[in-house]
């Protein structure tokens, strides 16, 4: 028996076909290729016509998707307004948004930057940050905005990604910084020495947060119904918001509940632990008409400084606290 060595054309293969049979030999091969061609159409059909390079693009943006990274604006010359968005639009969106705002100053200062509660986002909205856990609210509420999903509100890549995007992108630098996005002085009673309490021992994130409750009581700034609509906030979505601070707060209140914008300070040096997280500083915060956002900037200028965000989080001075943030 003879045949010709693999691979070998079809020429090859009647070359060596034995005399007689050169006909059922082209048979067989072309009935080989047809059943190969049958089985392979199907395969080739469902790859569509994509070729290599949106083979690529597609890859790219299942790998930013899984790190929690924006996919890329479609023309970032056209964005004008960036909407962080928490649940209450309260705490954490208003740290997120002040950090972001600050650090976009010196190259888009045409761009505003917000925050509101998910479901309040405004229909100018062209790029809304939200959690994880508050996309599908956020569709709804900016159905044409662009969405970006981060874990939180502080320290997260895909706002690295974002600040790229926007900062080497086109852009039409016309307006100028407004006048309201600038820090203003603090208003004495938000913040005052009885409401720091510092070397406190660990306990749990629902303790923690009782007592800053309690400790806003305490000085006034709400009634005690506002004490379980902290700990119901912090069930839907966690208030820790990176780089070991949490910021416990509840849902929008009537007069009746908050009685005046305060925020109070609770150093715990061993950390509290938010999930997987720890926080060393709880700030307890209770907002009327937007009074506490002062405060809030504040503590983001001084996070800017490792150095000072460091000794905030073990410091015996309630002095120098005080002042970082008034």
């Amino acid at each position: 028996m003879k045949g010709p060595s693999s691979p070998g054309s079809i020429i090859a293969f009647l070359s060596m076909a034995e005399k007689g049979s050169v006909f059922m030999t082209a048979l067989g091969v072309l009935i080989a290729a047809g059943v190969s061609f049958l089985v392979a159409s199907p395969i080739v059909k469902l790859a569509g016509e994509k070729n290599l390079d949106e083979a690529s693009k597609k890859v790219q943006s299942m790998k930013a998707e899984s790190k929690g990274r924006s996919e890329a604006l479609l023309d970032v010359s056209l964005v004008r307004k960036i909407v962080f968005a928490c649940d209450a639009g309260m705490g954490s969106s208003a740290m997120g948004a002040t950090k972001f705002r600050n650090r976009l100053k010196g190259v888009r200062p045409d761009l505003t930057v917000i925050n509101t509660s998910v479901d309040n986002i405004p229909v100018d909205c062209d790029v809304a940050v939200v959690q994880e856990t508050l996309v599908e609210r956020a569709k709804k509420s900016a159905p044409f905005a662009k969405i970006v999903t981060i874990s939180n509100f502080l320290a997260d890549p895909a706002l690295d990604n974002l600040f790229f995007q926007l900062s080497t992108g086109d852009s039409i630098m016309t307006e100028a910084v407004k006048e309201e996005d600038e820090i203003k002085p603090v208003q004495e009673d938000v913040i005052q020495l009885d409401g720091i309490k510092l070397n406190l021992p660990s306990v749990s994130k629902e303790e923690a947060i009782t007592e800053a409750g309690k400790l806003l009581r305490e000085l006034g700034y709400v009634d005690g119904a506002y004490i379980p609509a902290m700990l119901e906030r912090e069930e839907l979505v966690t208030t820790y918001i990176g780089m070991g601070l949490a910021i416990p707060h509840g849902t929008t209140h009537g007069d009746d509940v908050i009685h005046k914008t305060g925020i109070v300070l609770l150093q715990y040096p061993d950390g509290i632990q938010f999930g997987d997280e720890k926080a060393q500083l709880v700030i307890g915060i209770a907002g009327k008409g937007g009074e506490h956002m002062e405060v809030l900037s504040k503590i983001c200028l001084a996070l800017e400084d490792e150095a000072v965000l460091n000794k905030m989080k073990t410091t015996n001075d309630k002095e120098w606290i005080l002042k970082q943030l008034s």
